[in-house]
């Protein structure tokens, strides 16, 4: 009888415990999504915030981002609303956000938080290198300015040239290059003028005397690319096509300004031999 009893009590024992484990292992396959659920939102979290570090129109402004799911919400203060409605953008472009609840506060006399650090944030130094590669691929691919030893530092958008070119031509080429690039607040042109024999010229391969004839496909690159690179030219507005060395542009500009521009800088890029800008129109 008590034997009995005791098997009762084990098989329910048992049972009870199976049942428990049974729990056990179904809950953590629940508690493990949950975990990656959240490790998803502090991802997409920081990939928002990121983002905002580095674009000028908003890595000084206190925001903050919360995410949850497929939603974000969005706090702080702006001074206007299209910079309200490119962080909502911004936030609306990460992958998985599906909806955002843009509470950003849009306040006009809102004062800037003052830095604590005169260091440049991570920000800053991102956009400083792009336009250091900016104005180096631009002048590579001019062909008054590709052969040249020019040093470019950036610092704050503020651009310096160092180096040695050889006529004053050069060196003002090589500054409006870099004073037409977009991004760039300043240009401190340091670069000397010295003999056309004592110039600095970069390492160049043994057939560097014949110049290469460059492909239609890449001058329309190199021109698409320093239309999108200079300040003051809408390069979406333009269409850009080659054949055998003239280029052609189309399309429709705000200004003569803008017009002169494009058709200048498409006649810099290195394989052009001539510029087609009868199709290019001003509004």
């Amino acid at each position: 009888m008590h034997s009995t009893a005791r098997n009762i009590v084990l098989v329910a024992s048992i049972t009870l415990g199976l049942a428990g484990l049974g729990s056990a292992f179904a809950a953590e396959p629940k508690s493990a999504d949950t975990k990656i659920e959240q490790i998803a939102d502090v991802r997409r979290e920081a990939q928002i915030m990121t983002t905002y570090g580095m674009n000028r129109h908003l890595r000084d402004f206190n925001l903050s981002v919360t995410v949850d799911g497929n939603k974000a919400v969005l706090d702080g203060t702006l001074q206007d609303g299209v910079a309200k409605d490119l962080a909502e953008q911004i936030a609306m472009g990460v992958d998985g956000i599906r909806h955002v609840d843009n509470r950003i506060v849009v306040d006009a006399n809102y004062v800037l938080p003052q830095r604590v650090s005169s260091e440049r944030s991570f920000g800053e130094k991102v956009e400083d290198a792009t336009i250091t590669a900016t104005i180096k691929s631009k002048l590579l691919w001019n062909s008054n300015t590709d052969g040249l030893d020019i040093h470019i530092d950036t610092n704050n958008g503020k651009v310096t040239l160092s180096g040695s070119v050889s006529s004053d031509v050069e060196k003002s080429l090589a500054g409006r290059i870099a004073k037409e690039s977009d991004g760039v607040v300043g240009v401190k042109n340091e670069l000397a003028l010295v003999n056309k024999s004592d110039t600095v010229m970069k390492p160049q391969p043994a057939a560097a005397n014949q110049q290469p004839t460059m492909s239609d496909a890449w001058v329309t690159a190199k021109v698409k690319s320093s239309l999108m690179l200079t300040r003051g030219v809408d390069s979406l507005d333009i269409k850009v096509t080659t054949r055998d060395g003239v280029v052609s542009l189309q399309g429709v500009v705000d200004s003569t300004a803008e017009r002169e521009l494009a058709i200048r800088v498409a006649q810099d890029i290195r394989g052009v031999k001539k510029v087609d800008a009868s199709s290019l129109k001003t509004s």
